[in-house]
């Protein structure tokens, strides 16, 4: 019983986001992803882009962990470099959005009146249409390519965010401790970045975990519908695009990328999670 309390002890000493299973394996997944993205010669010795004719729908093997496509290229290859591109886009495309709706929903928030109107029509309009709907209707407007797909996630991603952000600024600012603020004299720009800010920014901070999920799950759908971007870039929607037409005689070309970025996405969303129960019991 002894040892035991003292097991139990140690155990509570140890920093809350090392206790947190979901935290640290999310981690450890997205960590290795960062990884593979900046390093990917690290992992393949292949070309991403070479094509012979002599490998053809390869199955998996030694030479080819993740078989070879109709082209003869290494899917393992493509895979491992298209990590960069999937990363970046769900990284890069929640960045922006995480900025601009965090201050659009502060502002908006704290000052009403007539810009909180008008931010709120521009949501409600927007809000009537499903993301993916919007996200295709600008890409069909733009046309293809990466920084088309950076546009639309970023037109159509602050919406979250600054809905967000307004409403827990809604309910903070008559709070006592800012009016406390407002009495003191205390400027409209110190108040928004000292005492509403650091309150209101964790439940965006988590949610830009799953967003990131959502953006590269978006990316790859507009690659694998052929509005993203395009062959022989190796990104994971468009390899799985490639290969859907293979699917009865070289189901590898699909199946390991979407596999790749099923654990992507699970990794971020365990991080997600996890920092959601440390963010929690940090605020009690």
């Amino acid at each position: 019983m002894f040892k035991s309390k003292i097991k139990e002890r140690r155990l509570t000493k140890r920093p809350a986001w090392l206790r947190n299973l979901s935290f640290l394996t999310g981690a450890v997944i997205v960590l290795f992803a960062v990884v593979v993205a900046l390093f990917p010669q690290l992992f393949t010795s292949h070309d991403p882009l070479e094509v012979n004719a002599l490998a053809v729908l390869q199955g998996p093997s030694g030479a080819h962990l993740f078989g070879t496509d109709n082209y003869g290229r290494d899917v393992f290859s493509r895979v491992v470099w298209g990590t960069r591109i999937d990363l970046l886009l769900g990284v890069l495309g929640t960045v922006i959005p995480f900025v601009v709706g965090c201050i659009l929903g502060l502002l908006s928030g704290y000052f009403s009146g007539v810009l909180d109107n008008i931010l709120m029509r521009v949501i409600d309009i927007l809000m009537a249409f499903p993301f993916i709907v919007l996200v295709i209707a600008i890409m069909t407007v733009l046309g293809q390519g990466m920084i088309n797909v950076y546009i639309a996630l970023w037109v159509v991603g602050w919406i979250s965010y600054a809905k967000l952000v307004r409403g827990d600024v809604l309910v903070l600012k008559n709070a006592e401790y800012i009016q406390a603020v407002k009495i003191a004299g205390f400027k409209n720009s110190r108040i928004l970045l000292r005492h509403l800010l650091p309150n209101v920014i964790n439940a965006a901070v988590v949610f830009a975990t799953s967003d990131i999920v959502l953006n590269m799950l978006t990316g790859a759908s507009l690659s694998f519908i052929g509005l993203g971007i395009q062959p022989p870039t190796p990104e994971w929607g468009a390899i799985m695009n490639e290969g859907r037409g293979y699917i009865n005689i070289a189901w590898w070309i699909t199946l390991f990328p979407g596999l790749v970025m099923a654990v992507t996405g699970i990794g971020f969303s365990l991080l997600g999670d996890g920092l959601a129960d440390f963010l929690r019991t940090k605020g009690r």
